[in-house]
């Protein structure tokens, strides 16, 4: 197992990989559509605290959290494979775990495709130019074409964190003080 590989796995990975198996059964226009609405369902979930609430409750019971999810899923017009996949994994009481299985199912899509995805969070929004950049450089260390998420946090006062696969660079301002400030107390 390589190093990129090594993130799909536990409770998650087992049914990311099984929902990956299913989609290299279909048409790869219905392959597709999967995968975008796996990912869909991932950010309806981060994006709605309430979604999160009613998954995540021991207290509601599969047949409530399964009709629920069902309808969000009905109106979204998923398709049929990650409607039913949803379903299981709330039968299951799994269904804390969705995000991670739909993380998972990213990270073996894209492997497939010799893809991957770089997280980068920085103090300011990126430009194009500098995501071009950045994505350029990142396509030659892995060897893989990288898509880019950005997203920022103020907090990290300048500079950035890059996060590709299970490497992490550390650029960022902060981390650089708080090395400085460990450094002047130690001494």
């Amino acid at each position: 197992m390589s190093a990129d590989e090594s993130v799909i796995g536990g409770l998650a990975g087992r049914y990311a990989v099984a929902l990956f198996e299913l989609t290299q059964e279909l048409e790869p226009a219905q392959a597709k559509a999967v995968a975008s609405d796996v990912a869909d369902l991932k950010t309806l979930i981060l994006d709605h605290e309430n979604l999160q609430k009613l998954l995540k409750s021991p207290v509601i019971t599969a047949a409530e959290q399964s009709g629920a999810l069902a309808a969000v899923l009905d109106k979204a017009g998923a398709h049929e494979l990650v409607k039913n996949f949803a379903s299981l994994v709330v039968a299951k009481r799994r269904a804390f775990a969705l995000v991670d299985m739909a993380t998972q199912f990213k990270a073996l899509s894209e492997l497939s495709r010799d893809e991957m995805t770089a997280y980068v969070t920085s103090a300011r929004d990126l430009t194009e130019a500098q995501i071009k950049t950045l994505k350029s450089e990142l396509n030659k260390a892995s060897g893989k074409t990288v898509n880019i998420e950005a997203e920022t946090d103020a907090a990290l006062l300048g500079g950035m964190v890059v996060k590709l696969g299970s490497r992490m660079i550390d650029g960022s301002l902060r981390t650089k003080l708080n090395s400085l400030k460990t450094a002047l107390s130690e001494g």
